[in-house]
């Protein structure tokens, strides 16, 4: 359904080191810097047929985060969603909401970890056990 997901930043280098660690969790390696033709720096991480990117805005406004948005990102296990949040506040997320565990929802079981990178976007880590 989705091509992408793209989130701002104001500062790409942080945001560079930050999600270099948070989904280097999830395999996904580091990501490849782009310069738009206007001069913005892009950031794109592909991992398992989906890409995420984190930009300058090109509008040169600040970022800022989607008020009731979540950007959630699948977990293998339980123990992958508790190191992607653990990696996630050591570089600099703000923990959210409950601690990390199991949590049931109308679609079932689920294990989820919330925090806020450094920008303030709310983010996700989920692993779904029924999908195992």
């Amino acid at each position: 359904m989705f091509s992408h997901v793209m989130l701002g930043t104001n500062d790409i280098d942080r945001a560079e080191t930050f999600y270099n660690a948070v989904l280097g969790v999830l395999g996904a390696g580091t990501a490849n810097r782009n310069v738009a033709n206007t001069g913005h720096v892009r950031l794109f991480w592909r991992h398992h047929g989906n890409v995420f990117c984190v930009s300058q805005p090109i509008n040169d406004r600040p970022a800022s985060a989607a008020n009731g948005a979540t950007l959630g990102f699948a977990c293998e296990s339980a123990e992958q969603v508790n190191a992607l949040h653990d990696v996630a506040i050591k570089h600099g997320a703000t923990p959210i909401e409950d601690a990390p565990g199991l949590r049931n929802s109308s679609t079932g079981a689920v294990y989820l970890a919330y925090f806020r990178d450094p920008d303030g976007n709310k983010i996700c880590a989920v692993f779904r056990p029924e999908s195992a």
